[in-house]
C-alpha cells in the first residue's frame, strides 16, 4: 500500500489557463503530468504509474500475439531516411539534431546528419536487411515502446498533439502476401484485446494509408466529442471508416450517363468566382448542377480534379493517384496551364490554354449524376452551360475523391450514414514491399529466388491512449478510472488519521483489498474531510472506503464505487469481506473478454 503523505500527488484546485479540453485539465489538476514546454510534458509519479500500466497491457498482448520486443534508437542518422521512400514528405515534421559544439557540417548544405525519429520504419527495415537472408528466417514480428518526436507547428490538447510522445510501434516481415495478411489479422486481434483491457469504448475503422503507403489499413478510434478525426459509420451494417477513407453509395447500380441536351454555350459571369455566386440570381445555377475544377501539383506534376459543386474534396483521397508530395497549385501555375484564375476553370475539351501541362484530369464518379451542367470557360468572367460529362469532358480517370456527408446511403446497407468525432489511438498498416524494396530487405526463397519481404507496421499511441481514457472516462468532479489502468484501485480515506483506532481499521481494510489483488492508496493527510473527498473524486480511483468520523462511532464504514452516486454503509465487521468481494468483481469485469 502507498500512503498519500509519502508519495507526491500535486493536485490543483483550478485548471491552468492553457488547458483547452477536459482531459488536459484533469491531467494537470490530478497531478498526473506537468508542462515543461510547448508540447513537452513530464510524467509525475501518479501519472507514470498509469503510463507503465498501459505499456504493460500492450506488452502482454503483443507477446501473446507472437511479437518480439526490441529497442531501437531515437537518434537516427539522416542517411537512413534519405535512402527511404518518404524523406521529402517526412522531413517537414522531423527534428534535426546538431552537436552542442561546433560539430561537423552536413555532407550536403542544408541537409541534417542526424534526426530524431517520429517513427522507425526506415531503421527497422535497414536492420532487417542485414539480419534476414533466407525464407527460413521468416516470419518475424518486432515491436518496441519508445519515445517519438514530431515537430508539431501548433502543439495542443496536452498529450493528444505533443512534440514528444510515447508510442508502441511494431513491424512484421513475411515471406508471402498471404503470410503478411495473417500477421495483420493477428495484430488486429491483439489491438482489440489491448483497448478492451484499457477500459475504453473504441471503434475500428477503415483508414487511408497516407504517406505510410501500403495496400490497406485500419485505425482504432476512441469516440469523444473533442476528437481530432471524424468517423463515418452505419449502425445497421457495422460499416465504419475515417473521414479520409469513407465512401457512400450515391451512384445507382443501373446508372447510365445522360445524353447531351444541346450544344455547349458560353455566357458572361463578371465577378463570379465561387459556386455560391453562380447559384445566385441572375444565374441561378444550383450547386448540384455545377462542375468544380481544382488544380493540384503532385511530385511536381500539375493535374486537375473535378467534383460536383456541392461537394468538398477529401485531399487524402488524392493519395490513390500515387503521388508522394501534394499541394494546391499556385494562381500563377493555374493561369499558365488553364488561361484563367480559379473561379473560371473547367475541363471542357479544347478550352485549357496549355492542356499538355496537365498530367491528368481526374473526376469524382458522382459528377456523372450531373449529366449536363455548368463549368468554367477557362476565361476569367465566363462560364459554359450544357456541358455533358460523356461528350465534353476529357476525363483521364474516374474515382472517389469527395468528402462523405451525413445522411448519405451506407455502401453496405443503403441506410443513412452518421458522422461522429473520435480520437485516433492506434493504426495498423499492411505495407507490402514499399520499404523492403527501397531499403533492400530481401531474402532467398525456397526456389533460390531473391524476393523482398512483405511488411506490416502497427502503432499504438501509448501516451495518447492515456489521455483518451480520461477524455472518455470523466465526469464533472474528476476522472473515473477504468480498473486496469487506474494508478491505484482502492483509496482508503482516513478522516481522523491521528486517531489510532481509525488508522488501524483503515489499515485492516487496506490489507483486505491487497489480499484480493488491489493496489491501495491510503489518504493519511491531516486535511479537512471536504478537501479529501474533492481530491478523491478528482483523482478518480475505482473504489473509495471512508473510515472515521460519525461512521466509525456508529460502527460502519462507507464504500463507494467512483462511477456510482450511492454510498454503501457497511458494518465494520463485514467491511473487509465486502471490500474483497468488490475488488474481485471489479477486476473480473475489467478483464472479461480481454484475453
Amino acid at each position: 500500500m502507498q500512503f498519500w503523505s509519502q508519495t507526491f500527488i500535486p493536485t490543483l484546485k483550478e485548471s491552468p489557463a492553457d488547458a483547452e479540453i477536459a482531459s488536459h485539465r484533469l491531467l494537470l489538476r490530478a497531478g498526473l503530468i506537468r508542462k515543461i514546454g510547448a508540447g513537452i510534458y513530464a510524467y509525475m509519479p501518479f501519472g507514470y504509474r498509469v503510463l507503465k500500466k498501459i505499456e504493460q497491457i500492450c506488452r502482454e498482448e503483443m507477446d501473446r500475439a507472437g511479437a518480439l520486443e526490441l529497442f531501437l534508437p531515437a537518434l537516427h542518422p539522416a542517411e537512413y531516411w534519405q535512402r527511404g521512400p518518404r524523406w521529402e514528405a517526412a522531413r517537414e515534421v522531423m527534428f534535426s539534431v546538431g552537436g552542442a559544439g561546433a560539430g561537423e557540417a552536413p555532407a550536403k548544405p542544408g541537409e541534417p546528419q542526424m534526426v530524431l525519429g517520429p517513427t522507425h520504419e526506415e531503421i527497422i527495415t535497414s536492420l532487417a536487411a542485414n539480419e534476414i537472408s533466407s525464407y527460413r528466417d521468416l516470419p518475424r514480428n518486432f515491436y518496441q515502446i519508445q519515445t517519438k518526436f514530431r515537430n508539431e507547428i501548433r502543439p495542443r490538447f496536452g498529450l493528444m498533439r505533443a512534440r514528444e510522445f510515447i508510442m508502441k510501434d511494431g513491424y512484421s516481415f513475411d515471406a508471402t502476401d498471404d503470410g503478411a495478411t495473417e500477421t495483420y489479422h493477428k495484430m488486429r486481434a491483439a489491438y482489440e484485446a489491448f483497448f478492451r483491457r484499457c477500459g475504453v469504448r473504441f471503434v475500428m475503422v477503415e483508414a487511408d494509408t497516407g504517406v505510410m503507403g501500403g495496400s490497406f489499413s485500419h485505425e482504432f478510434m476512441v469516440p469523444a466529442e473533442i476528437g481530432d478525426d471524424d468517423i463515418v459509420f452505419c449502425t445497421a451494417s457495422g460499416y465504419a471508416a475515417n473521414r479520409e477513407k469513407a465512401r457512400s453509395k450515391l451512384m445507382p447500380e443501373d446508372f447510365s450517363d445522360p445524353e447531351p441536351v444541346g450544344g455547349v454555350e458560353e455566357f458572361a459571369t463578371p465577378g463570379v468566382t465561387t459556386i455560391a455566386g453562380l447559384a445566385k440570381a441572375p444565374y441561378n445555377v444550383p450547386a448540384a448542377q455545377q462542375f468544380k475544377t481544382l488544380l493540384y501539383v503532385g511530385d511536381g506534376k500539375l493535374f486537375a480534379v473535378i467534383l460536383r459543386g456541392e461537394d468538398e474534396l477529401e485531399e487524402a483521397k488524392l493519395g490513390q493517384l500515387g503521388y508522394s508530395l501534394l499541394r494546391p497549385a499556385t494562381p500563377e501555375e493555374v493561369r499558365e496551364a488553364m488561361g484563367a484564375l480559379p473561379g473560371s476553370l473547367g475541363a471542357v475539351k479544347g478550352t485549357p490554354a496549355q492542356p499538355d501541362k496537365l498530367a491528368g484530369i481526374f473526376a469524382d464518379e458522382t459528377i456523372r449524376l450531373i449529366g449536363n451542367g455548368v463549368t468554367g470557360a477557362n476565361r476569367d468572367g465566363f462560364h459554359l452551360r450544357n456541358v455533358n460529362v460523356k461528350r465534353d469532358l476529357a476525363i483521364t480517370r474516374f474515382g472517389d475523391f469527395r468528402r462523405v456527408r451525413a445522411g448519405e446511403p451506407c455502401p453496405l446497407s443503403g441506410q443513412p450514414l452518421e458522422i461522429g468525432r473520435a480520437i485516433e489511438v492506434g493504426h495498423i498498416f499492411k505495407l507490402g514491399t514499399k520499404y523492403s524494396e527501397c531499403l533492400e530487405a530481401t531474402f532467398t526463397d525456397e526456389n533460390s529466388q531473391v524476393r523482398p519481404a512483405v511488411m506490416g507496421c502497427y502503432g499504438i499511441g501509448v501516451s495518447r491512449t492515456f489521455q483518451a481514457v480520461i477524455e472518455q472516462c470523466h465526469d464533472g468532479d474528476g476522472i473515473v478510472w477504468p480498473w486496469n489502468v487506474a494508478p491505484y484501485h482502492v483509496e482508503i480515506v482516513l478522516l481522523d488519521p491521528l486517531d489510532p483506532v481509525v488508522r488501524e481499521e483503515g489499515l485492516t481494510l487496506a490489507r483486505a483489498a491487497e489480499e484480493a489483488g488491489a493496489e491501495v492508496l491510503v489518504d493519511d493527510r491531516e486535511e479537512r474531510p471536504g478537501v479529501k473527498f474533492k481530491d478523491a473524486d478528482l483523482i478518480g480511483l475505482p473504489l473509495r472506503v471512508t473510515v472515521g468520523g460519525r461512521g466509525l462511532k456508529e460502527g460502519i464504514v462507507e464504500l463507494k464505487a467512483r462511477r456510482e452516486k450511492e454510498v454503501a454503509k457497511i458494518p465494520l465487521a463485514e467491511a473487509p469481506a465486502r471490500l474483497r468481494e468488490m475488488v474481485a468483481a471489479e477486476a473480473a469485469a475489467a478483464n472479461q473478454g480481454g484475453k
